[in-house]
């Protein structure tokens, strides 16, 4: 098999892949979009929405349809560290007489990590993430356990306005690679929601991909080609979105602190991804465009005066995006 037939082979199981997830989720295709650029790029997803627009049936289709080992964790206050990351038990040798610690697994230990409503915890649990995102492993009692390959985590979390919930630390917030807003249906795709979900018979899942596929595509999304220009404004829109090295006012008004280069890593990885998914072996303007304000808007804190002002960091992306028109 050529090197092109492997990787049409390889977008056909992602047309596939969609597909699946269409049987089940009615709309939404920009967000499974952004799920699926985030599986190519390696990368972690924060899903936010208001309750009841089916974030965790999106995540839950997604792994029914990868094949991969699946896990949910509903995150409440009560939850501890040790419920997501594991925790060490007094075992007894029955040859010996001998007692001896042993790890037992958390949930954190899967291909696919569903962390529903994770705003619901206090900070000390939702950081037992940290390291499992950023290093793909896990330190406990001096002993460092590797996680399984792929890993991906999908964060579900109801907007901060609502009772209950604790806004996700900065450093956490860093290691998602994209940012994905849930909106509501339109009244076509909500009326087909209510013909769906009413009915005698569900919807089932297909698995049309496996771990091996989502470790090739991802290795084929890292040869998707980034042209200098589209670097050089990657990088500019990056250290724009800082108000002491921005030339846009509106940053300098509107942000306390900017993106660090991390954003500019995941908005490359993104667009690639997002090019691959569109069956381009090069990255484009339009996926930076596209993609901007996914990568950007958790990684930046605004001001006081954006707040009187009711701007979001949408209206940020937005600004860096008409100061800092994309080369030709």
């Amino acid at each position: 098999m050529t090197d092109e037939q492997s990787i049409q082979q390889q977008l056909g199981r992602l047309a596939g892949l969609r597909d699946a997830i269409a049987q089940v989720i009615v709309g939404q295709a920009g967000v499974v979009e952004q799920l699926l650029i985030g599986l190519l790029a390696g990368g972690h997803c924060l899903i936010e929405g208001v309750p009841g627009l089916g974030k965790t049936l999106l995540v839950r289709s997604l792994g029914e349809a990868l094949a991969l080992d699946f896990r949910r964790v509903q995150f409440t206050p009560d939850l501890m560290p040790s419920d997501i990351v594991g925790t060490e038990i007094l075992e007894e040798d029955h040859g010996t007489g001998k007692r001896y610690f042993k790890f037992q697994q958390g949930p954190v230990f899967t291909h696919l990590l569903l962390a529903d409503e994770l705003n619901r915890t206090p900070p000390k649990t939702q950081s037992a993430l940290l390291e499992a995102m950023q290093e793909r492993t896990i330190s406990y009692a001096g002993t460092t356990h590797r996680l399984p390959q792929p890993f991906f985590v999908l964060a579900t979390q109801n907007p901060l306005e609502q009772a209950g919930t604790y806004p996700l630390p900065e450093a956490q917030l860093d290691r998602f690679l994209l940012h994905v807003r849930v909106d509501y249906p339109d009244e076509a795709e909500e009326r087909a929601i209510l013909a769906q979900t009413t009915g005698s018979t569900s919807a089932r899942i297909t698995p049309v991909m496996h771990g091996e596929d989502v470790i090739r595509l991802q290795a084929l999304t890292r040869e998707v080609h980034v042209g200098d220009d589209l670097l050089a404004w990657i990088t500019r829109l990056v250290r724009a979105s800082r108000p002491q090295d921005s030339p846009v006012a509106e940053v300098r008004e509107w942000v306390r602190w900017g993106a660090g280069p991390r954003a500019g890593q995941s908005l490359v990885l993104a667009a690639k991804a997002r090019a691959l998914i569109h069956g381009r072996l090069a990255a484009t303007r339009e996926d930076v465009k596209a993609l901007a304000a996914p990568v950007l808007r958790h990684r930046l804190l605004l001001s006081f005066a954006a707040e009187a002002e009711q701007r979001s960091s949408d209206d940020v992306v937005a600004a860096l995006l008409r100061a800092l028109p994309a080369p030709n």
